[in-house]
């Protein structure tokens, strides 16, 4: 199993293609309730762009810089999930979970900080 120690502490630049406020484009029932987008260039296990939630950003924004705080690891599915954040902003396992379960909720999964 991967740590991800390579992962957490990083700086990476979010494109924001689910703002705070929107809907899931396919599945009109997931209501995006963080900032949710990608990381350019990184690939993640499905092959597309790396995933990230953007926790600690109240605003919807196109685009941030933060820090991986965390790695959501899907054990039933292909791909992981980055949780990034501003720098002076922290969140304990318990406060990703419930930040993250408006979708993580149809996953089995682990939080890794």
């Amino acid at each position: 199993m991967k740590d991800y120690s390579d992962i957490i502490g990083k700086t990476v630049s979010v494109k924001i293609d689910r703002p705070l406020g929107t809907y899931h484009p396919r599945i009109n029932t997931i209501f995006y309730t963080v900032n949710y987008g990608y990381v350019e260039g990184v690939l993640g296990g499905d092959g597309h762009e790396q995933d990230v939630y953007l926790l600690g950003v109240d605003v919807p924004v196109q685009e941030y810089t933060g820090v991986v705080i965390a790695v959501i690891r899907r054990l039933d599915d292909v791909e992981d999930k980055w949780v990034v954040a501003p720098e002076e902003k922290t969140f304990t396992k318990e406060e990703i979970e419930k930040l993250t379960y408006f979708v993580e909720q149809y996953f089995e999964v682990e939080i890794i900080c």
